[in-house]
């Protein structure tokens, strides 16, 4: 597989779960990343202006969203749950936006921060920092 270096721009990374969303950015050059506090999933989707929040206070770009495909790249039931909330931020956001394959991304991330059993919602932001970094090297493009 071809992987393209995307354009640099200041976007959120996202990794949603069934109850927390970990959050992460990157500056508009993608030299640093940084992780958020994750946030709950609300009913009505009432967490999308905390979304919105951050956006605005780091002037957010654009947004990708990991899709937690299976070993053989396929879509799981949690991916098609990610899609669907990754669809529904792009009509509320207007922003480009792409989805990034983050398959095994909580792992690597509790091996490479050492992080066991977490309740905060740490290791989902740790995980949306690690689908940013993936990002950054392979891309997609984010599309508008």
């Amino acid at each position: 597989m071809k992987y393209c270096k995307p354009k640099p721009r200041s976007i959120l990374s996202l990794d949603v779960g069934i109850k927390r969303i970990g959050l992460a950015y990157c500056d508009p050059l993608c030299i640093t990343s940084n992780i958020l506090p994750a946030i709950k999933r609300l009913e009505n989707h009432n967490e999308l202006k905390i979304i919105r929040d951050y956006i605005n206070k780091f002037n957010l770009t654009g947004f990708i969203v990991g899709l937690p495909l299976d070993e053989k790249g396929q879509m799981t039931s949690q991916a098609i749950d990610c899609k669907s909330y990754g669809i529904f931020l792009s009509y509320e956001l207007k922003l480009p936006f792409s989805f990034v394959n983050e398959h095994s991304s909580t792992w690597e991330s509790t091996d490479r921060f050492g992080i066991k059993k977490d309740k905060s919602g740490l290791i989902d932001s740790l995980s949306a920092k690690v689908i940013l970094e993936q990002w950054i090297k392979e891309g997609p493009e984010l599309e508008e």
